[in-house]
């Protein structure tokens, strides 16, 4: 074990899919919390119509997250290749699926008197009814996240290569960024038409437009806007790699493909 903690490389993925698969599982649980961006930031609140249906900046958290996501998908992509992000992407499914199985064991525990009740003064009266509703989302809300989710994940691999096979090692930038943009967009439609559309709260299509579209907007915005957090991760990691390792890591990420 020891001999194989020794590799940087493997030091690095291990490294990588953590913080991958971490910031996948927190988005999933923190993304039953809707919460207004304008009066987060103190800021007049927006109101505008789109297909008929007024709006304003409303998202669920789990936006905060998911940006996060697919730039790492991006870096271990370009370190580790396709097989490397699938591999992680069907671990981090697994995870999120038991973690979810386990959340649902643990609503169906009966509470102990005391606890139920021990929060009251603090405008909790009822915690198991509290804890039941925060973490037991509904069965089509994680079936469209976890759908979601790994169909942005292969298409943000499939479209991050096909662009590197186009430019080589140049533009960063343009791999990175545009394929986040394009799996992100599945994303953010394929989620909210299986979990609303789908699902029991049978959502119009107009409404369904309206949400997707705002939350595709900002996840655009935060892609384009973390894109220089790809080039400081290409530079730690190169730092901590060296040249001749971080190239030959790169070299055989792309022939695996």
């Amino acid at each position: 074990m020891s001999s194989v903690l020794e590799s940087k490389a493997t030091r690095l993925f291990l490294m990588l899919g953590g913080f991958f698969i971490a910031n996948a599982l927190i988005a999933e649980f923190i993304g039953v919390k809707i919460f207004s961006l304008e009066e987060t930031l103190g800021w007049e609140k927006v109101e505008f119509n789109l297909f008929g249906r007024p709006g304003s900046l409303v998202f669920t958290a789990g936006v905060l997250l998911w940006p996060v996501v697919f730039v790492m998908t991006d870096v271990i992509n370009e370190y580790f290749g396709q097989k490397g992000v699938r591999f992680l992407s069907y671990l981090a499914v697994a995870l999120i699926a038991y973690a979810f199985f386990m959340v649902f064991n643990a609503i169906r525990l009966e509470p102990a008197d005391w606890w139920v009740t021990q929060y009251a003064d603090n405008g909790v009266p009822d915690m198991q009814a509290a804890f039941s509703n925060i973490f037991g989302q509904g069965n089509w809300i994680i079936i469209g996240s976890l759908v979601a989710f790994l169909l942005g994940q292969i298409i943000d691999v499939l479209v991050f290569h096909r662009i590197k096979k186009i430019t080589g090692e140049k533009h960063i930038w343009l791999r990175a960024t545009g394929s986040t943009l394009i799996s992100q967009f599945i994303d953010s439609f394929v989620v909210l038409y299986i979990a609303f559309v789908l699902g029991p709260a049978k959502w119009s299509f107009d409404l369904f437009l309206n949400v997707g579209i705002v939350n595709y907007i900002y996840k655009f915005i935060m892609a384009v806007a973390l894109t220089p957090l790809i080039y400081l991760a290409h530079y730690i990691i190169d730092k901590y790699l060296g040249v001749t390792l971080s190239t030959k890591l790169r070299m055989e990420a792309m022939d695996a493909n």
